[in-house]
């Protein structure tokens, strides 16, 4: 889906000023605040964002102080699984 966002000539400027891309930022930030506010997956900010990987999203929450949603409940139930010797 294509999303159209109308700013300010002097915001785009500013953003593109400092070397930011504004459409890449404003999908950044709806990403960061999906994910704030559990609206969206880890994995929906991994293929929304373009990232090969779950390290690559960890590294991106990790620039914008964003921890991962993960509960005392989720410690329990990967405590509980057998460790893989691969």
């Amino acid at each position: 889906m294509t999303i159209t966002l109308n700013l300010p000539e002097d915001i785009a400027q500013h953003l593109a000023s400092r070397g930011e891309d504004p459409g890449r930022t404003a999908l950044e930030a709806l990403a960061l605040e999906g994910y704030r506010s559990r609206m969206l997956s880890e994995e929906q900010i991994r293929r929304m964002l373009g990232f090969e990987t779950r390290m690559e999203v960890h590294g991106f929450f990790r620039k914008h102080d964003v921890y991962l949603n993960y509960t005392s409940r989720d410690l329990q139930d990967d405590l509980a699984k057998p460790l893989s010797r691969g």
